[in-house]
């Protein structure tokens, strides 16, 4: 008698742990929302800032990297669920990001009075399919990772009930994300027709081996659809206008959150699909993702050169566009992979800089959020003399902008902008250094710009007090702020701890 085969398989539950157990603090904190008093709902903030945290500390024993689950029966190298070293690392990216923004969140719910349920349901939902993408290696599951951390993002960004702003950016938001999931799912499906397989390796082997002409036009036409939905995800021109009013009208910890968690669930997907599932199209995705590197870093600071310092939510804006000239950094090392003979080499670089970026973009939003307590229209002109009125926040609000434009004291921030010259330069793309250096001098006039406003003497009106009202910082902002200095500070004093990360193959 022939022996049947079983096709039940074995779960590693420790490997799924971080987002599962994200996703299970969600489903808590959305029912204890129904029994808990109005006085009370302020436990629910401080219950997802410890479950995010528990989150974060359920990495810990999956440091050897090297367990998967969810495998093909008879396949054990073709998996859905990988927790890979280049897993842990963004999986702590995105559930750390998500911890300083619960912190950053705790009094703005409760100053605003937004249904604090649903807000850390949405959060802790978010969250934790950011926390599945990485893991995701066949493109059903990459999907829907990428559609469970997007459509709570949506609701979060026009939670304010009856702010127009709010509305409008959450609409602009959630229709060009459909739009343009829907061109992503398309191609995906040419991926499939062409190949016959979702798991990335088998389609990575499949790509490589095509009897058919027809069929490898299909499958060209498949990874252009694709990158196409993944440059939305990570802002990159031309498919970054939802950024700037996005990030205006979300509430301020929601804008942090979408500049850094956001960028890293697009990010890791497209490493993803380029590397491990494309390599055979490098000739297609390597020269498409260049030219978008050069286009979305040079409009986001040619945008952010423009901003005017006394319009209402100028300081937000300039983040907004400053972070669209980011994401064009970070696409550098990913177009470079497509020139490499080690493309998982190549993208070490991208993910180094990615955990820079998150750390000191995250303090200045952080800032941003306490300069708004008093100052509401939160404009570059609101920071004049934030050094004579709060010297600590100043200075460290001028080390996270020094980091973001790579001078002294921000050294991490300088090491990784090099480390992304490096890669860009072992790949044979003169030009796209080129490009790099000259944006990264446009980048250095308007961050320094700001570093100066924080120690000039503050103006008013005639009539009107120079100082702004000095308020006690909330215990919760000001434990988010000390963390991203104390982040960033360690990193600048030991780089390695990041830059390592460029030097082998995280995938």
């Amino acid at each position: 008698m022939s022996q049947v085969t079983s096709l039940v398989q074995s779960v590693d539950w420790l490997a799924i742990a971080p987002p599962t157990l994200t996703a299970a603090i969600a489903l808590v904190v959305l029912v204890a929302d129904l029994f808990l008093p109005a006085a009370r709902k302020h436990l629910l903030g401080w219950g997802a800032t410890a479950g995010l945290a528990a989150a974060v500390l359920l990495l810990l024993p999956l440091l050897d990297g090297r367990r998967r689950t969810f495998c093909l029966t008879g396949h054990p190298q073709a998996c859905s669920y990988v927790a890979d070293h280049f897993t842990l690392i963004i999986q702590f990216l995105v559930l750390g990001g998500a911890l300083l923004t619960a912190l950053l969140s705790i009094d703005p719910v409760r100053d605003h009075d937004l249904p604090a349920g649903e807000y850390w349901f949405l959060l802790l939902s978010s969250a934790a399919g950011a926390a599945l993408l990485p893991a995701s290696r066949d493109l059903a599951t990459l999907v829907i990772a990428l559609e469970v951390a997007s459509l709570p993002a949506f609701a979060l960004v026009g939670l304010r009930r009856g702010d127009r702003l709010s509305s409008e950016a959450a609409l602009k938001f959630f229709l060009s994300s459909v739009a343009a999931t829907a061109v992503m799912l398309l191609g995906v499906s040419f991926v499939y027709a062409a190949t016959g397989s979702l798991h990335l390796s088998r389609v990575a082997h499949a790509l490589a081996a095509l009897p058919d002409p027809r069929l490898a036009t299909l499958a060209a036409a498949g990874v252009a659809l694709t990158l196409v939905g993944f440059a939305f995800k990570t802002a990159a021109a031309p498919f970054h206008f939802w950024v700037p009013d996005t990030y205006v009208g979300a509430p301020l910890p929601i804008a942090a959150y979408l500049s850094v968690v956001g960028k890293a669930v697009g990010f890791s997907g497209l490493i993803l699909v380029t590397v491990q599932g494309f390599p055979a199209y490098a000739d297609v995705w390597g020269p498409a993702l260049a030219v978008l590197a050069a286009l979305t870093m040079t409009v986001g600071n040619a945008a952010a050169l423009r901003q005017d310092p006394t319009r209402a939510h100028s300081a937000v804006r300039l983040l907004a566009w400053s972070s669209v000239g980011q994401a064009g950094y970070l696409l550098v090392p990913i177009a470079a992979a497509g020139y490499a003979h080690d493309p998982a080499h190549a993208i070490g670089a991208t993910v180094a800089y990615a955990l820079m970026y998150a750390a000191v973009n995250l303090g200045a939003f952080a800032v941003a959020a306490l300069v708004a307590r008093t100052s509401p229209g939160n404009r570059l002109a609101d920071y004049r003399g934030l050094y004579h009125r709060r010297p600590l926040v100043a200075l460290a609000l001028g080390f996270f902008l020094l980091c973001l434009a790579g001078l002294p004291p921000g050294i991490i921030g300088l090491f990784a902008k090099v480390t992304v010259f490096s890669a860009v330069v072992d790949a044979g793309l003169g030009w796209l250094a080129v490009v790099m250096a000259v944006n990264v001098v446009i980048a250095l006039y308007y961050y320094l710009q700001w570093t100066a406003v924080l120690f000039r003497p503050a103006q008013a009106p005639a009539g009107e007090p120079a100082d702004h009202p000095r308020a006690p910082i909330p215990a919760a902002l000001g434990t988010a702020l000390a963390l991203a200095t104390a982040l960033g500070v360690a990193l600048s004093g030991a780089p390695q701890l990041v830059l390592r990360f460029a030097a082998g193959a995280l995938l």
